[in-house]
């Protein structure tokens, strides 16, 4: 993994541009078996995801509680005393990912047992073990090419007037020194935030996410979130890592109202969409009882009310499959954000409707979370005609394509319309003889 030259988007090592479909498996080495962890890989791989987030050291009690081979992970709750078997699935993990081309993004740590804010800790480290450790994985994993790092573990880097940076940027100078500064680095921080609050400028950093979440109800602004990373000075890529996750109550904190409800599909597409719209270089989808793995075994954590084998099918998890096929069915390096092109129709907050260009200006993509009619300027194209594309988000097919004379300002009308009813309409430039969207 390394960042394209336009700083904003990925690629891999043989210059292939690189849309980060990722997935959170927090507790995937903590929760399964071998046998159940292909079961999981087999599944995401089928559905399109090619980064799968999990944590060495689990959230969920994971220095106390052993893995499913009676394995704890570090020796006396030292950093400095990594148990080998522990590891044992994690580099099997890794390989059978790589068969996949599927990436890890591998934390090595969640934030807890860094900061004791909230969460079952213990907090063990400190800049000497965080440095010790880092540079025990980095070494390890040196090797492995489908290895992401990603820091924080749902924590900031700074909080009030604490200041927990130094323990990061320890473990990060680790992981560099012990890949032979190889080691691609992100970071994934509290909800609400980015990493580039913090975190932007430092040299290890190389790519920014944000986590616009579950606490703040629906239709959190990451379009704004995303932009906010994308026009700040000597830019890296960025994404939401962890947007709201499908069946996961809304607002659960301090206490779950059940009125509140959950999170849909709908909500899903609505914030995938328009974060990438808005220049993310992918997103990550979540699914409250795949991130925990809850079954019969494993206590539920906050109202899960599916299993992981049952949540692995749910609608979502297809819905941000199509995204990437979506994408990847035109050039999207180098595209850019252009939400001023809906003249007429523009909503608010739940009915926003983002927008970008080819970098060429040979096409276009606007999702509309609220199937309406709508006015565009088209003048960024060149060519007299246009074809037109409605492409339904929820099912990943094509419903119409009609070819016309190219008006300045263009009348968008969705074969179906009314909240709940979302679209992607995408406007080719004719000349280029794309393929149709999706393909």
């Amino acid at each position: 993994m390394r960042v394209s030259a336009d700083a904003h988007s990925l690629e891999t090592s043989n210059g292939s541009p690189f849309f980060w479909l990722g997935d959170t498996a927090w507790e995937l080495f903590h929760r399964l078996t071998f046998e159940e962890v292909q079961t999981y890989l087999n599944d995401r791989y089928a559905k399109g995801f090619n980064v799968i987030q999990a944590a060495i050291l689990a959230e969920h009690d994971g220095l106390k509680k052993p893995n499913q081979y009676n394995s704890l992970p570090l020796k006396n709750f030292n950093p400095e005393t990594p148990n080998e078997r522990y590891f044992n699935l994690i580099d099997t993990t890794i390989r059978m990912a790589a068969e996949k081309d599927m990436f890890i993004a591998l934390l090595p740590t969640w934030g807890d047992k860094v900061t004791r804010n909230w969460g079952d800790g213990p907090a063990i480290f400190n800049e000497r073990n965080a440095y010790s450790y880092g540079k025990w994985l980095g070494d390890r994993y040196k090797n492995e090419e489908n290895v992401i790092w990603m820091l924080g573990g749902d924590r900031p880097a700074r909080k009030d007037t604490s200041n927990w940076l130094p323990i990061w940027q320890a473990m990060a100078r680790g992981l560099r020194e012990g890949t032979n500064y190889q080691a691609f680095i992100t970071y994934h921080t509290s909800g609400g935030e980015s990493s580039s609050r913090y975190l932007h400028s430092e040299p290890w950093l190389n790519m920014n996410t944000m986590q616009s979440g579950h606490g703040n109800g629906h239709d959190v602004p990451v379009w704004e979130m995303i932009q906010h990373d994308y026009k700040l000075p000597s830019p890296k890529p960025t994404l939401d890592a962890e947007p709201n996750y499908e069946d996961h109550p809304v607002n659960p904190w301090p206490k779950w109202d059940p009125k509140n409800g959950y999170f849909t599909d709908y909500d899903v597409r609505k914030q995938a969409y328009r974060s990438v719209f808005a220049g993310g270089c992918g997103v990550t989808y979540g699914h409250h009882g795949v991130w925990q793995f809850y079954s019969e075994r494993e206590e539920p954590i906050t109202h899960a009310d599916w299993s992981w084998t049952a949540g692995l099918d749910r609608p979502g998890a297809y819905s941000v499959g199509f995204l990437r096929k979506l994408m990847e069915c035109r050039p999207f390096t180098g595209r850019i954000y252009d939400p001023a092109m809906i003249v007429d129709g523009q909503g608010k907050k739940g009915e926003f409707i983002a927008a970008f260009r080819g970098k060429d200006n040979d096409y276009a993509m606007i999702y509309m979370p609220v199937g309406k009619t709508i006015r565009v300027d088209t003048r960024f194209m060149k060519s007299s005609d246009i074809k037109i594309w409605y492409y339904d988000p929820r099912i990943g097919h094509l419903v119409r394509g009609i070819s016309t004379y190219r008006h300045d300002i263009l009348e968008i009308k969705p074969p179906t319309q009314g909240p709940g009813q979302d679209w992607v309409v995408v406007l080719d430039n004719p000349e280029y003889q794309y393929r149709p969207p999706g393909e």
